[in-house]
């Protein structure tokens, strides 16, 4: 086949729905296929709106069997969708909808008329959880669709799965170490991790990763951590390369990302392999991936104690921090990896792209017949 798949910026390795793209072209490439990226300006949501023209143009020179387009591109392509050949089927693949972020009503109301323009302009989906196939289905039909999760096994050539006897005794150094992993913006809920964190009496240190993508955001957080007084106990590191990422999640005890709105959560999911529970948010599809009080914590974004709640437990049980950690491993253990993934959602193509693909693949469906439990002791 011969795809086009757009989106905005460089295609590289940023974590989120970034991440999900570049492997699924990496591996579309490895199966033969011919893929051509059409990278968008990434600009302020607004300006975007005046990026279709440009996109329609630049769109109309290609000649794809399919194009696939990230959803995350929605503002520059909600009008120029309508001008492309319909010969060209377009998917469209959706990590989370940008009018059920956090914004007032009428900015959120305003959003979700262009990005439903924008779902009523394409031929079929690809989604990264059911929770985010069900806010579509708010806006939109989803048929033809399919369901593909995120994996989580990208760290595997720098030591995750962690083994059982390193987090028995990864358990017993404290401080707590909890890390949290994301772009530094409004939808993370960094602010609210840090009220969470300076409510609990024990000890814990917290490594903040993530690229400031809002300046103004991170400066609140700055701020919000002298005010705190935790200014001792709080490190931002920028966003790592994959090595000193895999280092820090390594030597970290729990991950923690109470985002307002989280299609999936890959980040959580990369962290479990090293078998740190997952502290996640309830709005999204958080549910999907962590098991409350098994392998992690579901908690309300806009409630600070419930983060408080989660923490201070596992600083002063270490029995319990280790049966979490072992059950977030094994969660890791038991989810599909990068390769079946893409392999579902290039099967899944092929059909778009031959006309055959009818209704809607769950995620059960999508990977029963390639998805394999890893047994690594």
């Amino acid at each position: 086949m011969h795809l086009g798949f757009v989106v905005y910026g460089p295609l590289d390795d940023r974590s989120g729905g970034y991440r999900y793209d570049l492997e699924l072209v990496r591996r579309f490439r490895e199966a033969g296929d011919e893929v051509t990226v059409v990278s968008l300006p990434e600009r302020a949501y607004w300006a975007r709106l005046g990026d279709n023209a440009t996109a329609l143009r630049r769109l109309r020179k290609l000649d794809v069997d399919v194009l696939l387009q990230d959803e995350l591109c929605h503002p520059s392509l909600a009008a120029a969708n309508a001008g492309l050949d319909d010969d060209t089927p377009l998917v469209s693949v959706v990590h989370h909808l940008n009018s059920r972020e956090n914004f007032h009503p009428w900015r959120r109301r305003l959003r979700q008329l262009v990005e439903a323009r924008y779902l009523d302009s394409v031929d079929a989906f690809v989604f990264n959880s059911e929770t985010t196939r069900e806010s579509v289905a708010d806006l939109t039909t989803t048929e033809p669709s399919v369901v593909a999760y995120p994996a989580g096994d990208r760290f595997s050539e720098f030591g995750a799965p962690v083994t059982p006897e390193a987090i028995g005794e990864r358990a017993t150094d404290g401080p707590l170490q909890v890390v949290t992993v994301g772009n530094l913006e409004p939808r993370k809920n960094v602010d609210g991790l840090l009220r969470g964190l300076s409510r609990v009496r024990w000890e814990w240190e917290l490594t903040v990763v993530g690229a400031a993508v809002d300046a103004r955001y991170e400066r609140r957080l700055r701020t919000l951590v002298s005010d705190l007084g935790i200014e001792d106990y709080v490190t931002f590191t920028g966003r790592l390369p994959d090595a000193d990422l895999a280092a820090t999640l390594r030597e970290s005890h729990v991950f923690a990302l109470p985002s307002h709105y989280e299609g999936f959560g890959i980040a959580a999911l990369e962290a479990m392999g090293f078998g740190l529970p997952a502290i996640v948010s309830t709005a999204g599809g958080g549910s999907e991936l962590v098991t409350h009080r098994e392998d992690g914590y579901l908690v309300d974004p806009t409630d600070p104690s419930e983060i408080t709640d989660a923490i201070a437990p596992l600083c002063r049980d270490s029995e319990r921090l280790v049966a979490h950690s072992l059950a977030a491993r094994q969660r890791y253990l038991d989810h599909v990896t990068w390769d079946e993934t893409a392999a579902t959602v290039r099967e899944f193509v092929r059909a778009v792209a031959e006309g055959t693909a009818t209704g809607s693949m769950g995620a059960t469906d999508a990977t029963a017949t390639n998805s394999t439990t890893r047994s690594v002791k």
